[in-house]
């Protein structure tokens, strides 16, 4: 006869299920990896999602696609969590000092320098969806499977936390691929995936538990260090960039017009605001040293700009009315990004965070959104209220001690918005546009899609950002 097996005879108070639900007695019994092990696997994992946040943040600015700008910005925003959980959890488990800003291997830093400067659309999103996010999902799962589930339970769940996000990049990137990679596209990126197979293996492995196989290849992409594009690049869907012939604020500001106007105007300021994500990214990537926090909470600041967007987006859709038909413009990222400096950028976003949350500020507009008749608009103000007011509080901690004290924050971003807001006769005299009123085209949709007879007067706005900025203060100079 065999030695009894305790495992196998241990029952559980009335067969309850054992250990918190983590696992079974058999899956916990087994040695699993050791801290030191779990600690290299889960700093390699940090690494991984740390250069991706970088990647996808510094490709939002120039990437014409909407879509992808949109979707990079949420994908930058969950790598940005999921590092910040990282580094929670290696802190945890006898490791000071941490030791997270170092590079884990050589070739590991090539695999993402030649991602991020990748020279087209398409070789990114192939070195994003089909090389990197499948070899970091392949790391988390394995680490799940050899460590050890109830001595390791914070990891593992860290490590499903990210590979249920995971999931839904790769499948995002994958429909993009589809849609956007020709087979020439591949054929000609064939020689450079190879490469990033070959940098992945003389790493060995996203994780560090293959053996190294081979030496790490030429850099092909990143021969030259990448440089950062800091020019806003808009798809053709996006016409008229230079556009500022319809003051939005003017309109809706006036209490004389009706609601459900306004309602019009204030989605196309919220899908205007795909130019925020295009400007904070700049920030980031320009603004370097500070602790991981600040990254964190502004990559969170720029998804919640990239959603406003969307959220204008889906408010024309809903509503019959073409949203191209509008000029959603670039003037004011294109002249902050290459204008100001990072500071100078967000003491802009500041003041204008300020300004929003007085009592005709975001408070107003969800008012505004209620008397509508348009229900979707009051959901979609409630919420774009609620992330303002968090974006302030970033501001805040972020922003203002760089400067001194609140009062002197306002001053100095008032005084640099002035500085790039006047260029209405400029571009017009340069023939970049000549500030078309885009206004009654789109109001004749929503009026045609809801069967109303469109009101003359609102018909006939035409008032342009000429001599008036955004919060109604008079624009300076001539220029």
């Amino acid at each position: 006869m065999g030695q009894p097996r305790p495992l196998e005879n241990y029952t559980p108070y009335r067969n309850l299920p054992p250990l918190a639900g983590l696992a079974t007695l058999e899956e916990a019994a087994r040695p699993g990896l050791s801290v030191e092990q779990c600690v290299a696997r889960l700093k390699r994992f940090h690494y991984a999602f740390r250069r991706l946040h970088e990647i996808f943040i510094a490709r939002i600015t120039a990437e014409p696609i909407y879509e992808l700008k949109t979707g990079f910005s949420h994908h930058g925003y969950l790598c940005a969590e999921h590092v910040q959980a990282l580094r929670t959890r290696v802190a945890e488990m006898r490791e000071p000092p941490l030791g997270l800003e170092e590079v884990p291997h050589p070739a590991l830093e090539q695999f993402f320098d030649e991602i991020l400067a990748a020279p087209t659309t398409q070789e990114l999103l192939l070195g994003l969806y089909e090389k990197a996010l499948p070899a970091l999902d392949a790391a988390l799962q394995k680490h799940i499977a050899e460590t050890n589930p109830l001595t390791d339970a914070p990891s593992v769940r860290v490590c499903r936390f990210a590979l249920m996000e995971l999931a839904d990049m790769i499948e995002f990137g994958q429909r993009c691929i589809t849609c956007l990679v020709e087979p020439a596209d591949r054929e000609r990126a064939a020689e450079w995936l190879d490469l990033l197979d070959a940098c992945l293996a003389a790493a060995g492995d996203l994780d560090g538990t293959a053996p190294s196989d081979g030496p790490i290849p030429p850099r092909m992409h990143s021969r030259q260090p990448y440089v950062y594009d800091p020019i806003p690049r808009r798809d053709e869907r996006f016409q008229d960039l230079w556009n500022q012939g319809v003051n939005a604020e003017a309109f809706l500001y006036d209490e004389t017009y009706p609601a459900s106007a306004k309602a019009l105007m204030m989605l196309f300021k919220r899908l205007r605001e795909i130019d925020v994500p295009e400007m904070m990214a700049s920030i980031i990537v320009q603004t370097k040293g500070k602790p991981w926090e600040y990254y964190r909470d502004m990559t969170r600041q720029l998804w919640d700009e990239a959603r406003h967007a969307m959220m204008g987006e889906v408010g024309f859709v809903a509503l019959g009315v073409d949203w191209t038909q509008a000029r959603i413009t670039h003037n004011w990222s294109y002249r902050l990004n290459t204008e100001c400096s990072p500071l100078e950028r967000h003491a802009v976003l500041y003041f204008i965070e300020q300004g929003l949350m007085t009592r005709t500020g975001k408070r107003y507009e969800w008012e505004v959104a209620q008397e509508s008749g348009f229900p979707l608009m009051a959901t979609l103000q409630d919420y774009d209220w609620a992330d303002e007011v968090l974006h302030a509080a970033i501001g805040r901690q972020w922003y203002v001690p760089q400067v001194g004290d609140m009062r002197q924050a306002l001053d100095y971003g008032d005084k640099c918005w002035a500085r790039i807001l006047s260029n209405w006769r400029t571009v017009r005299d340069r023939g970049l546009t000549q500030h078309a009123n885009w206004w009654p085209a789109i109001y004749l949709q929503a009026c045609a899609s809801r069967g109303e007879q469109p009101d003359p007067r609102v018909l006939a706005y035409a008032t342009t950002y000429e001599d008036m900025r955004a919060d109604l203060k008079t624009v300076s100079g001539s220029a």
